[in-house]
C-alpha cells in the first residue's frame, strides 16, 4: 500500500499523506504512533508489496456505546475529514452500524486512527424509517465516499439486504436521501442479496466510468460472491451480471466485505472469508481495467486470540501522518468489536 488521498477514495494528490517507506511507494485507493501494547499475534506479510498489518487494539465495543440496540456492530468505514470539512468534530470520522433490526448508520470521531473515538451524541444518523423514502427492518453497512466534484460525503448503505441506497451530506452528519443504486433485480434471476457495498473513485475509460462499486452477492445456492459495477457519476450504475470473484475461485464457502486497493498501476480487491474457512482476509489482483483474476492468497491472517478469535473482516484503510492503518471487524460476526491494525 502506498499513498492515500485523505484516507480516501480518489486518486492520491502529491504531498498528501505519503507513505515514507520505500517499499510502500505507489497509490492506495480506498476510502501516530507506536505499537507499544499491541497484541502479540500478527498477520503474515501481504502479497503484492502491501503492508504487513498487525493488530493494535479494539476501537469500539458495543457494550461501551450509548446507541446499542442489538449488542453488535459491523462494517467500519474510516474517513479523514480535517482538510475537507470546515468544522469537523475530529480529524477522522468512523462510520459503522449494528446489523440486526433496527440497525442504524452511526458515527464516531477522533483525532488519531489509533483512537480514542468518541461516539456521536445523536446516533443513528440514518435510521430504518426515513419517510417518504423507505421503511425497512434495518439499515446497515455504511460506506462513505468523498465525492470531489460535489464536495460532499456520499453514504452508500443497505436496507433490506437486497437493496443499496445513497444519501449525501455536506458535513458528514446531516444526510439528504438521494436514491436506490442497487437491487437484486438488477442482477440475474435468483439473486437474493446485494449488500455490503463500497464505492471507489477509479477510472475505467473503456466503460466510460469514474467510479467502481464492489459488493456481496448471494443467490439460491447460498454461497456469497463478490459482485461489481461501474458508474460515470456515482449515482447511475451498470452491474456485471457475473461475479468479479466467486467463492469457488478461492476454495471457500462465502466471500464478503470487498475493498479496492491500487498500487503500481494495478488494482486489487481485499475481501474476507467466513470463519469456517479460516476467517481471514484474502487478496486478488484484478488489474487497473478489471480484466485480471489473479488470486494471491492471504492478505491478513486472523489471530486465534481475542479480540479476533479467528475472524477478521470488512476492512477499511487509511493513513495517519504517513502511517498506514486498517480498521476492521474483529471477532465472531455480530459478537465482536471494531479494531485497528497498523502497517
Amino acid at each position: 500500500m502506498t499513498q492515500h488521498q485523505n484516507t480516501g477514495d480518489g486518486p492520491a494528490g502529491p504531498g498528501r499523506r505519503i507513505f515514507l517507506r520505500g517499499a510502500l511507494a505507489g497509490t492506495a485507493a480506498a476510502a501516530g504512533l507506536g505499537t507499544s501494547g499491541a497484541w502479540a499475534g500478527s498477520a503474515a506479510a501481504a502479497p503484492g508489496g502491501f503492508p504487513e498489518y498487525r493488530h493494535l487494539k479494539p476501537l469500539l465495543t458495543p457494550s461501551q456505546l450509548t446507541y446499542n440496540p442489538t449488542g453488535e456492530i459491523i462494517f467500519p468505514c474510516i474517513r479523514g475529514v480535517y482538510d475537507r470539512l470546515s468544522s469537523p468534530l475530529g480529524r477522522y470520522y468512523l462510520y459503522y452500524a449494528p446489523h440486526d433490526a433496527p440497525g442504524g448508520i452511526c458515527l464516531a470521531y477522533g483525532d488519531s486512527l489509533e483512537g480514542p473515538f468518541t461516539e456521536y451524541h445523536a446516533n443513528p444518523l440514518v435510521a430504518n424509517d426515513w419517510q417518504p423514502h423507505y421503511q425497512v427492518s434495518h439499515v446497515s453497512s455504511p460506506h462513505v465516499l468523498w465525492h470531489e466534484d460535489a464536495r460532499e460525503l456520499w453514504l452508500y448503505f443497505h436496507g433490506e439486504n437486497h437493496t443499496t441506497r445513497l444519501a449525501r451530506s455536506k458535513d458528514g452528519i446531516t444526510f439528504t436521501y438521494d436514491r436506490t443504486v442497487l437491487t437484486k433485480d438488477m442482477l440475474p434471476a435468483g439473486t437474493n442479496e446485494t449488500s455490503y457495498a463500497r464505492v471507489f473513485r477509479h477510472d475505467l475509460p473503456a466503460r466510460g466510468a469514474r467510479y467502481v462499486m464492489l459488493f456481496m452477492v448471494n443467490n439460491v445456492s447460498n454461497h456469497r460472491d463478490i459482485g461489481w459495477g461501474w458508474s460515470a457519476d456515482g449515482r447511475a450504475w451498470t452491474f456485471a451480471q457475473q461475479p468479479l470473484i466467486r467463492h469457488s475461485d478461492v476454495g471457500v464457502n462465502n466471500l464478503s466485505g470487498p475493498h479496492l486497493l491500487t498500487r503500481g498501476g494495478s488494482a486489487y480487491v481485499v475481501y474476507h472469508t467466513g470463519k469456517e474457512n479460516g476467517g481471514n482476509m484474502l487478496i486478488s489482483e484484478v488489474g487497473n481495467d478489471f480484466s485480471r483474476r489473479d488470486h494471491l492468497g492471504v492478505f491478513y491472517d486472523s489471530g486465534s486470540a481475542a479480540p479476533e478469535n479467528g475472524r477478521a473482516a470488512s476492512p477499511s484503510f487509511g493513513t495517519d501522518r504517513g502511517v498506514p492503518y486498517m480498521v476492521y471487524e474483529a471477532g465472531e460476526r455480530l459478537a465482536g468489536s471494531l479494531a485497528v491494525a497498523r502497517g
